[in-house]
């Protein structure tokens, strides 16, 4: 029992709970900064877009920080960073996208940096010169996003989004065109070219080229490019021809196009078409022939000024062109001589001809050969026809072929015995004005100039001396001669006045004579008019006597007056002298 006692004063241990740690109020504070900054970061790093890499092969004027990227002129992205390659070859740029822009950003998305270019062809980044160069962007079509890019070396000079296709155009080399290069319809700029590349044989060149709306849709599968630059010479048969598009097409050189009237006109070409860059305008809208046939000519004379391309004309219309210009040497008779290969469009011949025979013919034409080798053999053998070289402009010295009627000339017949037949020629005139030409200066030569320049100095010689005996004679008779005739004509001007003074006396007399004769008889009529009455009166006689003597005063008067009108020398010289 003892032993159960001593168990029971043992002291038992006591479970008592642990107490809860209370946060301090101290460290509120920090806990809720830490919730702000983590909120501001995730919304920060929600609110942000990517960041990309451009690679520059260079990077002038772009500077972390300030340069930005732009889109459609808006501000979608700025640079943070430029630093060179690992190689050092080039330079890389890190860029900040905005959120809104992360959707433009994919693999096929275009960069390149903006600055301010002059060309020939136009300015352009002209807001650069303010603002400085900025980076441009230029959207792509594809749905996967990329973060590393290559910029472009050159700026596009089309974006996308501007109305209008591209074409393809295959040249022979580049020529004066380049990135920028106007095109022209109608001489109206209807675009440019925005790339250019050798082809894969390295034979041509690839030019890719914008039509802007609406011209784009003028551009059908019919449509023909020529090369416009600088100015257009071009000498032939027909004389100089000089054509350009615009100055600017002068300088820089462009690219015009046109659909010819022959082209049929379907809906407008699709993009991409590849179309053939010619280089003329006339060479472009030559229209071709679906009918056309090889002759041979040979000449005996000169081809120099012949050309290929030169005209071939039948009665002064095209007819065709020459296409090869050569010799021809014959190994038996050892003879060279000029050998001429044309070929003949009968479908130009029949577009002259009326409506009726045009369709006739043309049906005739292209339903045998046969038929046309009788039309050609009557005209040869029946009409006279040859050919002959004539002169297409005396500036350039350029020759064409011409077909005309001879009817006196030899009868010969076509040979058809060749690959191609041979028709018959005529001498050309020119041999002939040259001939004549040689003859005269020939003639010329022959001439003794030395011998003609001496006799022409001797006949100056004398006609000099001449002209002195004519001067002495004038300066004599002006001496001499010329104070007598001042006195000749000083006497006869008072001879004159002293005829004018009588004259005046002699009227005056006569008139006061006739006067007192005329008071007379009427002092007699009118003492006696009984006296008058009579047939036989004393004062009737008396007055008749007075009027008789009156009538003879005035005769003489006139008498005088007239003598001295035929001989006024008399009065100097005597009545006698005058008669002389």
């Amino acid at each position: 029992m003892a032993e159960d006692t001593d168990r029971l004063d043992v002291p038992r241990a006591t479970v008592v709970p642990r107490r809860r740690a209370r946060i301090s109020v101290v460290w509120i504070i920090p806990i809720l900064a830490a919730v702000v900054a983590l909120g501001i970061a995730v919304q920060r790093v929600l609110s942000e877009g990517p960041t990309i890499t451009i690679v520059f092969k260079l990077a002038q004027g772009v500077e972390a920080g300030k340069t930005v990227i732009k889109y459609k002129d808006v501000n979608i992205g700025r640079v943070t960073a430029v630093r060179l390659s690992d190689d050092y070859a080039k330079v890389e740029l890190t860029a900040k996208i905005d959120k809104s822009a992360a959707g433009l950003i994919v693999e096929d998305a275009k960069f390149w940096v903006v600055e301010p270019r002059i060309t020939l062809s136009g300015v352009s980044g002209l807001g650069t010169l303010l603002s400085g160069n900025y980076i441009g962007f230029e959207v792509g079509k594809s749905t996967r996003k990329e973060r590393k890019f290559t910029a472009l070396e050159v700026a596009p000079v089309i974006t996308s989004g501007q109305a209008g296709r591209e074409f393809v155009l295959k040249a022979a080399d580049l020529g004066s065109l380049g990135v920028g290069s106007p095109i022209y319809y109608r001489r109206l700029q209807a675009g440019q070219v925005i790339a250019y590349d050798l082809t894969s044989d390295g034979k041509a060149v690839d030019l890719k080229v914008f039509v802007n709306a609406p011209y784009d849709r003028y551009v059908t599968p019919g449509t023909r490019f020529w090369n416009a630059s600088g100015l257009d010479v071009s000498v032939g048969a027909g004389g100089v021809e000089v054509r350009t598009e615009s100055l600017v097409a002068m300088i820089a050189g462009g690219i015009a196009f046109d659909t010819p009237l022959f082209a049929a006109r379907p809906e407008p070409a699709a993009a991409n078409v590849t179309f053939t860059l010619y280089g003329d305008r006339a060479t472009a809208m030559k229209q071709a022939e679906s009918i056309a046939t090889r002759y041979v000519l040979f000449f005996n004379e000169s081809l120099r000024g012949l050309s290929a391309g030169a005209p071939v004309t039948l009665l002064g219309l095209p007819a065709g062109e020459v296409v090869g210009v050569g010799l021809d040497f014959d190994p038996k008779t050892l003879n060279v001589r000029g050998r001429v290969e044309i070929v003949s469009y009968p479908e130009r011949l029949i577009a002259r001809m009326d409506v009726a025979t045009q369709a006739a013919e043309r049906e005739t034409f292209a339903r045998s050969a046969q038929q046309r080798h009788a039309f050609l053999r009557n005209m040869v053998e029946r009409q006279g026809l040859r050919a002959q070289l004539r002169s297409g402009s005396l500036i350039t010295g350029q020759l064409y072929v011409a077909f005309d009627y001879f009817p006196d000339a030899p009868k010969v017949k076509v040979d058809w015995s060749g690959d191609v037949a041979v028709l018959p020629v005529v001498p050309s005139t020119i041999t002939d004005i040259e001939a004549k030409l040689t003859g005269i200066v020939a003639k010329l030569d022959k001439l003794p100039y030395e011998t003609i320049g001496a006799d022409l100095t001797k006949m100056l010689a004398g006609v000099s001396v001449t002209l002195q005996d004519a001067s002495k004679a004038v300066n004599r008779i002006d001496t001499d001669v010329t104070p007598e005739l001042k006195t000749t004509l000083q006497a006869a001007s008072l001879a004159l006045g002293t005829v004018d003074g009588m004259l005046k006396n002699e009227v005056n007399t006569t008139l006061e004579e006739l006067r007192r004769a005329l008071a007379t008889a009427d002092g007699v009529l009118k003492s006696t008019d009984a006296a008058l009455l009579g047939k036989d009166a004393p004062g009737q006689q008396e007055l008749r006597d007075a009027l008789q003597e009156v009538t003879r005063a005035a005769r003489s008067l006139r008498g005088l007056t007239d003598f001295l009108e035929r001989h006024p020398e008399s009065l100097i010289w005597g009545k006698n002298g005058a008669k002389q």
